[in-house]
């Protein structure tokens, strides 16, 4: 799916050209600040749209621009007035910057810089935290997405900035990237599959600092695996709240991040579970015959998910009991229903796996997943559902709905194949079904991580988790992250916790222990830790902690019966608070410019990111056609109508309304010179139907007795 507009018949360059990207590491936290630097190299005012990935999980906090010697830092304000502040910034010749969450899934962003005018540059920079992810060899990893895959949106869904997605196979802006890593415990080594220049280490190791080599182009994603020495060991970091802040409030108080490593006793561990029905759920739409990355001897993705299925066909225990289904833009299964492992069913399988081709068109998850959920459960034997995916559905907030409220039923293991796929789908689907994720992006490191999630797979189910918080008396704490509905042996578990009250000792101590039922036994797991402010950490740990909690209530008003409205109005107070973006605020960045009201229609560019497709046709431009001059007038007569209506209305801003954007899909038109008469009428209708209708009505009636006196 490539969207037409990407660049004009004239192969006309996009104006987005180079990003700078530096990260900070701090023991399990990455501060990523990165600038892009664009230029209007064209004759006529432009708005650079730019839809891009971020990690999940991550939290957007900063976001600015700068033209010339001015810098312009962005605040955070509800969705729809960032918007429209948006509009009129640009209508009055202003420029402009939006940054924007996708409604739809919550790792793609959309940035539109607006009415550039020719020959001007703009660099606009936004940071953002994040926590990096532990791996099976105990590992950190980073990732910085370069690849955004398009979401493929089943038929009568609405697509929204998904839709918006821009791809090419060459990528026409560069990117340096700076890494600087610190950790109390020394740093063992740093890998990536790119090209580095040599680490530089301080004395002890506690610190080190690495770039890419010169001349990377930014066609795959970066990922970095961060190895330190005794990493696996529970932490406690308190960060001390913003001075000015109001005590009391999330900014104010002092916020803990915890992690957790929970060791189960070694008699439930040396007595796995043999038992469980595992269904295997495998992508086989068209975008699985694209390869892995960009670099050589990549397979394809289709390949890749047949070896990491084959390795988990030959590894499950004897007795259990295993399914098989493909999904595309329909679904079939190996078995009409699950059967038991044996050689005889395993042989059967494995024969079938791989004969898989990427052959059944798009990607609609939903289907399969229902299908398997209607079906009951095998006594004895608990569900594992293990989901091969390369994430690229548009209805990502639809399938996390189904996996949350069949949760109770089973556990999901989430596979992300290749760059590119959805970090908001494959965490979202083992976060929202209590089970893991892992994503594969090579052969190097495929077999520890599928073995990983076999074992946690095999663990007993963990049930009734339960905290219990300890500090000093005048103090009590508030827990911002969900809570914990999922523990494995050995597996990281963060917990963010607000700190209210005054800390009367610097020498004080909490304590937080986790309870949980375990195979029919309790177990306790806890950690004490310093009340002491970290130095040096800034506010990262607050505005994670403010970003798990907006991404819990945000789930919560998904809910059936839940107050949308008073937990909208929540999520946005915290958003603005905190400074860190939702689905629900945008940053928004004024440059007063020269003042003057655009003419003539704006040119939109679209900035591609690194594509993952076959060879295949590729519309690279698509304008709309001349319209005739009787449409010409028509459209002149309903946008006066318009005109009228505002008037009537008395909206603040008919002062320059000659440029309206539609919000559904970002598309502009100018009134004087319509280029796409469908979505003009479309927007019209949707706005001021029932005014038009009214002032139709009373015109026609004027005319009517015109024509009653003339006679």
């Amino acid at each position: 799916m490539v969207n037409c507009g990407l660049l004009t018949v004239k192969n006309e360059p996009v104006p987005l050209k180079s990003i700078e990207v530096e990260l900070q590491v701090q023991g399990h936290v990455a501060t990523v600040s990165s600038t892009l630097q664009y230029t209007n190299e064209e004759q006529s005012p432009l708005e650079a749209l730019f839809v891009f990935p971020l990690p999940a999980e991550s939290a957007l906090c900063h976001f600015s621009a700068k033209i010339g010697d001015q810098e312009t830092v962005a605040k955070v304000q509800e969705k729809e007035k960032a918007k429209d502040e948006y509009d009129d910034a640009i209508a009055s010749g202003q420029q402009a910057f939006l940054l924007e969450e996708s409604d739809e899934s919550e790792d793609v962003f959309k940035l539109s810089v607006g009415s550039l005018p020719p020959g001007q540059s703009a660099a606009v920079t936004f940071i953002y935290v994040t926590e990096l992810s532990v791996q099976a060899d105990h590992s950190l990893r980073f990732c910085l997405p370069a690849v955004l895959n398009p979401r493929y949106s089943p038929p009568g869904t609405q697509a929204g900035v998904v839709s918006e997605i821009t791809t090419s196979a060459s990528i026409p802006y560069s990117l340096s990237f700076t890494a600087t890593v610190s950790s109390p415990n020394p740093i063992a080594k740093v890998e990536s599959k790119c090209a580095l220049e040599p680490l530089v280490f301080n004395t002890d190791r506690t610190n080190a600092k690495v770039s890419l080599s010169a001349g990377h182009k930014f066609d795959r994603d970066v990922e970095l695996y961060l190895y330190y020495e005794n990493a696996h060991q529970p932490t406690a970091i308190v960060e001390a709240g913003v001075p000015t802040a109001k005590p009391g409030t999330l900014m104010g108080d002092p916020v803990v991040m915890l992690s957790l490593y929970p060791e189960f006793p070694e008699a439930i561990m040396s007595s796995m579970s043999t038992c469980g029905e595992f269904v295997f759920v495998m992508d086989r739409s068209g975008s699985m015959g694209c390869a892995m990355h960009n670099g050589p001897g990549a397979k394809m993705r289709i390949e890749s998910a047949r070896d990491t299925l084959v390795l988990l066909l030959k590894s499950l225990p004897m007795g259990c009991y295993f399914n098989i289904y493909s999904f595309g833009s329909h679904y079939k299964s190996l078995f009409p229903k699950s059967v038991e492992y044996t050689e005889e069913t395993m042989d059967q399988a494995v024969k079938r796996v791989k004969e898989m081709q990427s052959d059944m068109g798009g990607t609609e998850i939903l289907e399969p997943l229902r299908n398997i959920y209607s079906q009951q459960c095998i006594p004895n034997h608990p569900r594992q559902v293990f989901i091969f995916t390369d994430g690229e559905v548009g209805n990502t907030k639809d399938v996390l709905q189904l996996v949350r409220n069949n949760a109770d039923h089973h556990r999901c293991f989430s596979f992300g194949i290749g760059e590119g796929a959805s970090t908001a789908l494959i965490k979202g689907m083992a976060q929202e079904g209590r089970g893991h994720n892992q994503f594969i992006t090579g052969s190097d490191r495929m077999q520890p991580k599928v073995m990983q999630s076999l074992r946690y797979a095999l663990q007993p189910a963990v049930i009734d988790i339960t905290e219990v918080w300890s500090v000093p008396a005048g103090m009590s704490t508030t827990h911002l992250s969900p809570p914990l509905n999922v523990l494995f042996h050995g597996q990281r578990a963060l917990i963010y916790a607000q700190l209210k009250g005054e800390n009367q000792t610097p020498d004080s101590q909490g304590t937080i222990t986790v309870k949980y039922q375990l195979a029919g036994q309790e177990v306790t797991n806890t950690l004490n830790y310093s009340l002491k402010p970290a130095e040096n950490s800034g506010l990262s740990i607050h505005r994670l902690a403010a970003r798990s909690l907006i991404r819990s209530l945000e789930r919560q008003e998904q809910t059936e019966g839940a107050e949308k409205e008073a937990l909208k109005a929540r999520v946005v107070e915290l958003s603005v608070e905190a400074g860190v973006s939702c689905s629900h605020t945008a940053f928004i960045a004024v440059h007063k410019g020269s003042g003057e009201a655009v003419e003539g229609p704006m040119l939109k560019r679209r900035v591609p990111t690194a594509m993952r497709f076959r060879s295949m046709p590729m519309a690279m431009a698509c304008a709309a056609p001349p319209m005739g001059k009787l449409m010409q007038i028509f459209t002149s007569f309903v946008n006066v109508g318009v005109m009228m209506n505002i008037f009537f209305l008395k909206k603040k801003k008919y002062i320059y309304i000659g440029i309206r954007r539609r919000q559904s899909s970002g598309e502009w038109f100018h009134c004087q010179k319509a280029e796409n008469m469908t979505s003009t009428i479309f927007h019209i209708l949707q706005l001021h139907c029932s005014l038009m209708l009214l002032g139709l009505f009373f015109r026609l009636c004027f005319l009517y007795f015109c024509f009653r006196k003339e006679k």
